[in-house]
């Protein structure tokens, strides 16, 4: 369940307070009290048997007292009580409540069951949201909605504000409102009994009163939901979110070394920045960053310009700058030769450009004027310290209409306090961020640059892999199947690297060898040198027994090492099974650069994905990022960007560049691999060398686990965060190419869901629709699609959104986009809108019977109940398409028609074949 009934939580028209009270500080009472000096204009209906009145308004007895069925109730009582309270409000009408009572998941009854489950088991019939249990309450300043028992009421204004935590809810309520922060929804979830962050989300997301979103997060629980909800909210508005619990716990026994090295913070940093959420650390960055980013323009780069009237300042914002990764703006020659003419001769020359402490306002114009026409310069900081010579309001007056004209993203630092408040309020009411300090302003620039580095991730468009693979994915599974049927949860070094294999990873040549004799055999017939591994069930890291033994040069070498090894085991792990040993190639090459590949399995997130620096200090480098499943190449490079290794494989001294595409389609294969074969819980290619020929793993390790099914259990595609591409929905179908004449032609095209790679594709699809069929489509005129429409249409959320392509190789080679049939459905997958259009020069041709099929029969499949859409009432061609599905059309709005299907009806009769005659 998502947003459904919400509206009646944020925007009540009355509120029953169930335990209202006279107590002095009781809940109850302070709850009531909230209500009616907040100004709720509704009705607010107090219920408590024990009063008549309190406050001037009449109490009810009952919840079956009540005049009329409250929009929302505030519950104040014992937990003992709430299950029944809410079948009684559920029975009456009610939609909604605030569970305030803590203590309902410690509580259960004599048959075990809790007073948490109780209450959801009550709610259930009736659709009834709840918000809690044990939470602070619901603010919505807009309508003068104070339902919670916090201290302090909320001003109005722009932002949501969500959090776990009651303490903090409180906490920031006391000091936003000291700093004149206002908000648009003032949300304690308290124990997400059923409303939680992603429902939350997707609500903010499409309300007209919220403009920032911030999340305070202890944790998450439904993690598909939440990232589903949490990317469709950050491409409409800013997402902040302060996670708590970022110290590391200790790491816990792990089977591989990825295991050991995604540390649950990590994961959710990846979670954030996947979704395109920008995440900071302390509750004043929270506030600062959502100034800065409803403030500042957006910006075309990352790096910045610091102008300053004083030498020390100016370093401390370059120190800071360059702490957190920030890059300065190198003046080109031209600027600098334009600032000597408008300067003092013994001006910084450089920069943070100083102007010297002297500067009237003419100088700070005259300069800011060079320095803002310097294409060079992404972001521009100016820095003042306030001086007896002029006043700083005159300069504040006199250059914030320059830089608000400027079109530049600029951030302002007026050093002081009562000498330079009134040239921060001229700021501030000219819409330019401002900061007390230097490092608070580098800090509000560098949030600007991750966030937008986030958002790229979210609509850059991923090139077409550079060598498509096929993966053998029945071999893959049938290696895992057969491992776990034999009662084995790890495979072999030689089976992982055959799966490895199976999905276009290159791999060295491996043999296994029960005996000594044997290992002499697989290595003549791998031929010299080679390396030759220990095999052992009970050791995870083969060099910490001296298990790995390199370079052997010939037969006689390969027996000692093999013998040896043998001892070794003996004597420091006398119970280890020794299985036999793995004789590989020895695998040359001189600059190539030890990486690891990893995947482990979270226990919120699911698979997680990890790259960095490999060999066996891998733990000591500490070189390692992690990013969620499935990824493609930008998703993949920007993994690869993150880690100081990326500097080595980028190149030095004699040292070659890398392949970094091909260590990139590594991590996409891995990352395909763990999608589709559910049983891996961990993988470990350690090292996986890389150098300018590509890459080749060395060894490996997978761990298995049974997939499980029942209550509570997370198996197969579902345990991924993000659904990946479901290649299950692909379908060859053939296409009778023509009008159905004598001469007409069939072949074979392929539906299949849309992908980011298609993006190229799907530009020029667009460029060869009429501007006609546009404005059947989009309902407007529209000449290209810009890069965040192009994202949109291509990169889509398969759990909420499917698109159906219509897609054959063109007479260039190249796969070409015939047709696009689209749905959207509601988060309760209880209503999909639909879209379909083909292009221009393939019209009535058949293809939209094809491509609606397809979408009706993928929405029944997956119980959605109700196709909706719109046609402009003379795009006849769609109206006689959808008619023939059984779609009911009606009179609509604005010159549209309402297009209904209901796939709860019997729709199995024919549909006609004849092809389209119009746009469809």
């Amino acid at each position: 369940m998502s947003i459904r009934n919400l509206d009646y939580l944020f925007r009540p028209q009355s509120v029953a307070v169930i335990g209202a009270s006279s107590r002095a500080h009781g809940v109850g009472a302070t709850v009531l009290r909230n209500l009616i000096e907040g100004g709720f204009a509704g009705a607010i209906l107090p219920v408590n048997p024990k009063y008549t009145v309190l406050d001037g308004l009449p109490v009810y007895a009952s919840v079956a007292a009540l005049p009329v069925a409250p929009d929302l109730a505030v519950i104040c009582t014992p937990a003992v009580t709430v299950a029944a309270i809410i079948a009684q409000l559920g029975e009456r009408g009610t939609r909604a409540a605030i569970v305030l009572t803590a203590g309902l998941n410690a509580l259960k009854d004599a048959d075990g069951t809790s007073m948490q489950d109780a209450m959801l088991a009550a709610a259930k019939p009736y659709l009834l949201r709840i918000l809690g249990s044990n939470c602070v309450g619901l603010l919505v300043p807009g309508i003068g909605l104070n339902a919670s028992f916090a201290h302090t009421g909320a001003l109005p204004g722009k932002i949501a504000f969500v959090s776990q935590s009651g303490a903090l809810v409180t906490g920031v309520l006391d000091w936003a409102k000291s700093r004149g922060i206002g908000f648009s929804k003032f949300i304690s979830l308290g124990d997400s009994a059923d409303v939680d962050f992603g429902d939350t989300l997707d609500y903010l997301a499409r309300d007209a009163d919220t403009r920032a979103i911030l999340l305070y997060i202890e944790d998450i629980r439904h993690a598909r939901k939440f990232m589903s909800a949490a990317r469709t909210a950050a491409r409409g508005k800013p997402v902040l979110v302060l996670k708590a619990g970022r110290a590391p716990e200790a790491a816990k026994a792990a089977a591989s070394h990825t295991g050991a090295l995604a540390g649950m913070d990590a994961v959710y940093d990846a979670a954030i920045r996947r979704a395109g959420m920008l995440r900071v650390f302390t509750t004043e960055d929270l506030f600062s960053a959502v100034e800065t980013l409803a403030h500042a323009r957006p910006l075309a780069g990352e790096r910045l310009i610091i102008l300053t009237n004083g030498g020390g300042p100016g370093v401390m914002a370059t120190d800071a700058l360059i702490a957190e990764g920030g890059k300065l703006t190198v003046l080109s020659a031209a600027t600098s030769s334009r600032l000597d003419d408008v300067l003092p001769a013994n001006w910084s020359c450089g920069n943070p450009v100083d102007i010297i402490g002297d500067a009237p306002a003419a100088r700070y114009a005259a300069a800011l004027a060079v320095l803002l026409d310097d294409p060079q310069a992404d972001a521009l900081l100016l820095i003042h310290a306030p001086t007896a010579i002029v006043p700083s309001a005159r300069i504040a007056a006199e250059i914030a209409p320059l830089l608000t004209a400027s079109g530049r993203t600029t951030l302002a630092c007026w050093l002081g306090g009562e000498g330079v408040a009134a040239a921060r309020q001229i700021f501030s009411d000219a819409g330019i961020p401002t900061y007390d300090t230097p490092e608070d302003a580098v800090r509000g620039f560098m949030q600007m640059v991750h966030y937008r580095h986030n958002q790229t991730l979210l609509i850059q468009a991923p090139p077409t892999l550079a060598c498509d693979f096929t993966p053998d994915r029945s071999a893959a599974q049938a290696l895992a199947s057969a491992a776990l049927a034999e009662g084995r949860t790890m495979l072999s070094e030689p089976e992982a690297k055959i799966m490895l294999a199976a999905y276009g990873i290159p791999v060295v040549e491996t043999r296994i060898a029960a005996t000594v004799d044997e290992a002499v055999q697989a290595a003549i017939a791998i031929g010299f040198p080679v390396a030759v591994k220990i095999l052992s069930p009970d050791i995870s890291h083969k060099s910490d027994v001296g298990g790995v033994v390199l370079d052997l040069e010939s037969a006689e070498a390969v027996r000692a090492a093999a013998a040896a090894m043998h001892r070794r085991l003996s004597a420091l792990m006398p119970a280890a099974r020794l299985k036999g040993f793995s004789v590989q190639a020895m695998a040359r090459r001189v600059a190539g650069q030890e990486l690891i590949v990893g995947m482990t399995t979270d226990p919120v997130f699911g698979p997680v994905i990890l790259f960095g620096q490999g060999g066996v200090a891998v733990e000591v480098m500490d070189d390692t990022t992690i990013g969620l499943p499935p990824l493609n190449m930008v998703l993949a490079h920007d993994m690869v960007s993150r880690t100081r290794v990326a500097r080595l494989l980028a190149g030095y001294r004699d040292r070659p560049a890398a392949d970094i595409d091909a260590v990139c389609r590594a991590l996409i294969q891995v990352a395909q691999l763990v999608s589709d074969i559910a049983e891996i819980a961990e993988l470990d290619i350690n090292p996986l060398l890389a150098d300018a020929h590509g890459v080749i793993a060395l060894d490996a390790r997978i761990r298995l686990a049974p997939v499980t099914t029942g209550k509570g259990s997370v198996a197969g595609s579902a345990r991924m965060a993000i659904r990946a591409y479901p290649q299950a929905l692909e379908q060859w179908v053939t296409w009778p190419e023509g009008s159905g004449g004598s001469d007409a032609t069939t072949s074979q095209i392929l539906l299949r869901p849309i992908r980011p790679e298609d993006s190229a594709a799907h530009m020029i699809f667009a460029a060869a629709i009429a501007p006609e069929d546009v404005r059947y489509r989009m309902f407007v005129g529209m000449r290209e699609l810009s890069a965040s429409q192009l994202a949109r249409f291509t990169q889509i959320d398969y759990d909420r959104e499917m698109a159906f392509i219509a897609t054959r190789v063109g007479a260039d080679g190249h796969w070409e986009t015939l047709g696009v049939a689209r749905v959207i459905s509601d988060p309760e997958n209880i209503e999909a809108e639909f879209a379909v259009i083909v292009r221009s020069d393939l019209k009535a041709k058949g293809l939209g019977t094809l491509l609606m099929r397809k979408l009706i029969d993928y929405c029944r499949s997956r119980g959605t109940r109700v196709i909706i859409g719109e046609a402009l009432t003379d795009n006849s061609g769609l109206r006689r398409l959808v008619k023939r599905f059984g779609f009911h059309i009606a009179p609509g709005e604005d010159g549209c028609s309402a297009l209904r299907l209901a796939l709860d009806d019997d729709l199995n009769q024919p549909v006609a074949t004849r092809p389209e005659s119009a746009a469809s």
